[in-house]
This record gives structure tokens, sequence and C-alpha cells, in this order.
């Protein structure tokens, strides 16, 4: 996981089930330059803390697009596995009409490429944040049972812009509208004078 922080995302070409429940046979992960891409794995579908993943993405999916970020969903299940699992209603273990891509990788080389596959053949749950020149800047993998925070992912993307944007680094349990710091010894001891306990 770590490796890939720094570095180029891997590039892809899959198929998905689109926003509008299409399938698109070819989706490559560099087509998104220009926007931030929030690339998270999940195990399987028709399973049991993925889809309070995937449905609690697409509550928030306005909040990542204001930001200009887009979301991208992967396991390796088939495309129509991820078109049943979106046409199956949420109360009966469905995740109805998901706004965001969920991407096929079936042959597992998306999940290899990114370190998250284990060797049952599922992968972990894998977040990738990536920045709109496609670097990984934020990555965190979380073993089958423990379900991911939304909102984290939401301040990490905020923590991001706000350091592209002023160059200022982003200390500790930061938020959007709070006060960062110069990345300086300096800018650093006197944030800890005025927040440090």
């Amino acid at each position: 996981m770590c490796t890939l922080v720094t570095k180029e995302a891997p590039d892809f070409t899959a198929a998905a089930v689109m926003p509008d429940g299409s399938f698109q046979e070819q989706l490559t992960l560099s087509s998104y330059r220009g926007k931030y891409v929030l690339l998270f794995f999940y195990p399987l579908d028709f399973t049991f803390v993925c889809p309070t993943e995937i449905v609690a993405f697409d509550a928030a999916i306005d909040a990542f697009h204001k930001k200009g970020c887009e979301v991208l969903g992967v396991s390796v299940d088939s495309q129509y596995s991820h078109w049943a699992w979106r046409k199956t209603p949420r109360d009966q273990g469905g995740i109805g009409p998901i706004r965001y891509p969920l991407i096929a990788d079936l042959d597992k080389g998306i999940s290899r490429a990114f370190g998250v596959l284990l060797s049952s053949g599922v992968a972990l749950r894998g977040l990738f944040l990536i920045d709109r020149g496609g670097v990984v800047r934020h990555a965190v993998i979380n073993d089958l049972p423990l379900g991911r925070s939304v909102d984290e992912a939401l301040r990490m993307l905020d923590a991001l812009k706000y350091f592209e944007e002023h160059g200022e680094v982003c200390p500790a349990n930061w938020h959007e509208g709070q006060e960062a710091m110069k990345p300086t010894a300096d800018g650093v001891a006197g944030y800890l004078a005025k927040h440090g306990k």
C-alpha cells in the first residue's frame, strides 16, 4: 500500500456499471485525469460490510463532486454481478441505484496492482486518493471486518486541496476552515504553542 503513495496510480482499463445502470466496457483510470479520484476496493458483491460502505459513499457523492472528486468502486466481481446487486432493493440485501461506477476486476489485475489482493482471491478494503495529475496522495487499507470512514475520506480530500491551493500543511485532526501551518520549524512551533496540549 504505502509504496504507491507519491507515485503515479497504476492505470487500468476495465468493464464497469455506470451510474445510469449502463455497461461501459472500457473504463480507464487515466480518463479521469484533471479530477481528483477516490478509488476504493471492497471484497465482494452481496456481502455484509460492503453494502454499508457503498451506500455511505453514495450518500456523500454530491459532497465529493462539489470538491471535484470522482468516486470509483472496485471488486473482483463481474459487471453483471454489480448490475444485479444495484437492481436488488436495499431491504433485500441490494445497494440500489448507486451514483458512481462499480468496476469489474475479474482477472484481479487491478487489485494486484494496488497491492490489496489477498491469497483467497478477494481484495482488502483499500482506499486511494489520487490527485488531478494521477498521483496517489493518500492510501489506507482495512482488513475485511473493518468498514471505512467516508468522513475521513472527505477530510483527506479537503486537506489535499488546501495544501495544493495554499502551500500550508494540515496538522493532526485538521478540518476545512481550521488553521493550517507553514511547513517550517517556526510554523510548527507556533501552531503547537497555540493548539498543543
